[in-house]
């Protein structure tokens, strides 16, 4: 049979894979470092996004032998076979005279001896952890059959500092946690930042000069600009899938409702009237519907409607309380936070049915999708005053967990995971 791994069995048998170092065309040094190391930390990407994905067991270096360049494309198959490995990724890293980088990609079936896939890349210097994510996407989409997600950014609120004055900066990292920097200068509070469906921007709450406003943050200017500011309490703002509207809550007269307004400004459209607390609202990935939360029935529970605010419908029944629920890029799933005694991750579709709890810990909360809609990505928070909250995922098995490494010493709250770079 083909060479294939289950993405819906969970963790129970691993699929062996042997990831040898990337040999170099010529031994160059590039702005990146030399080529023979960047040979040894891209094939060590690819080995950690693959192993982190619960999917896969890549071999232990000790295992591994050096290929030599010219192997690459003509694998040693009873070799690597005597080592247990079902699959084989073999690649290489070539400096170009334009000053980019060529990395090779292949895959191999080692019991039938065949090759399964190959791409080549080729980046910038700066870029070249991206090569080593995108290896990793074509591996994992070719035995999976699932869509990518490795090569993907998350914005999350960094918090810094005791509880009771923690200084909160908006801050953008790979989704392994690599490449990390500060959009904000953490001279205010901010919130629920979100991606914008072209990813060049990113959409979130500040309290500057002590007013909640919706700003727009542009990623490669670093330039942002006031969509919407009201005396009144607004918040978590996210945008249309189409990118031209933006969707959020504000209170006025002691109701809170959903609106929307253009993502260039101008005046918001009420979308819900109900008594109580609307909040927290999501779009389907056609645009055409809203997931939101809403304490109308007495406490929080989980609706959904059409995207014009008609036919609004409760879909969450279980015990406690849910919040903050986000629609999966697939379509398929809406992703939850239940408040019962503790705060779990969680999952449903969006009519209600086949619900399931993914984590079991003290407090688990405020989950977003990875674009192909297999992993999700929430903070968890310590206990008590020390207590500091820490970017996770879990896949949908509830299986996988993982922490994504944030700085040493900086907490992360408010993960939002970005659509796969183009």
């Amino acid at each position: 049979p083909p060479l294939e791994v289950s993405v819906t069995g969970g963790i129970s048998a691993p699929l062996p894979i042997a990831i040898p170092v990337m040999p170099a065309a010529a031994s160059v040094d590039t702005p990146a470092g030399g080529t023979d190391a960047l040979g040894r930390q891209l094939a060590d990407i690819v080995a950690a996004d693959l192993k982190g994905s619960g999917l896969f067991t890549p071999l232990s270096p000790g295992q591994l032998h050096p290929v030599a360049f010219a192997e690459v494309n003509a694998p040693q198959f009873d070799y690597w076979g005597g080592t247990g490995a079902q699959a084989l990724v073999q690649g290489f890293v070539r400096a170009n005279g334009d000053g980019t980088l060529t990395v090779g990609c292949y895959l191999y079936d080692v019991l039938a001896k065949i090759e399964l896939a190959r791409q080549g890349f080729v980046v910038a210097p700066a870029d070249w952890r991206r090569a080593g994510h995108k290896c990793a996407d074509s591996i994992y989409a070719r035995l999976t059959g699932e869509g990518p997600y490795f090569d993907s950014r998350i914005v999350y609120v960094s918090e810094a500092g005791p509880k009771a004055h923690r200084i909160k900066r908006l801050a953008i990292m790979d989704q392994d946690g690599a490449n990390h920097r500060f959009l904000t200068n953490g001279q205010s509070i901010v919130l629920t930042p979100r991606f914008a469906p072209n990813q060049q921007s990113i959409v979130y709450m500040s309290y500057a000069g002590r007013v909640p406003s919706i700003y727009v943050y542009d990623i490669g200017s670093g330039r942002q600009r006031l969509v919407a500011s009201n005396a009144a309490t607004t918040f978590a703002p996210r945008f249309s899938p189409d990118g031209r509207f933006i969707l959020y809550s504000m209170a006025t007269a002691g109701n809170t409702d959903l609106y929307r307004v253009s993502s260039e400004g101008g005046t918001p459209q009420r979308l819900t009237t109900s008594p109580g607390i609307d909040t927290g609202g999501s779009y389907s990935p056609d645009g055409r519907r809203i997931v939101f939360e809403s304490d109308r029935s007495g406490g929080q529970q989980l609706y959904v409607m059409n995207a014009d605010g008609s036919d609004q419908q409760r879909i969450s029944f279980g015990g406690g309380r849910y919040a903050t629920p986000v629609w999966s890029p697939r379509g398929d799933l809406i992703a939850f936070t239940r408040l019962a005694g503790s705060f779990r991750i969680g999952i449903m579709s969006p009519s209600g049915g086949g619900e399931k709890l993914l984590t079991d810990d003290w407090q688990d909360e405020g989950p977003s999708w990875s674009p192909n809609g297999r992993v999700v990505t929430f903070f968890r928070s310590g206990r008590g005053d020390t207590g500091t909250a820490e970017v996770w995922s879990v896949d949908l098995t509830g299986v996988n967990e993982r922490r994504i490494l944030t700085p040493r010493g900086l907490g992360g709250s408010d993960p939002a995971w970005g659509p796969l770079r183009p």
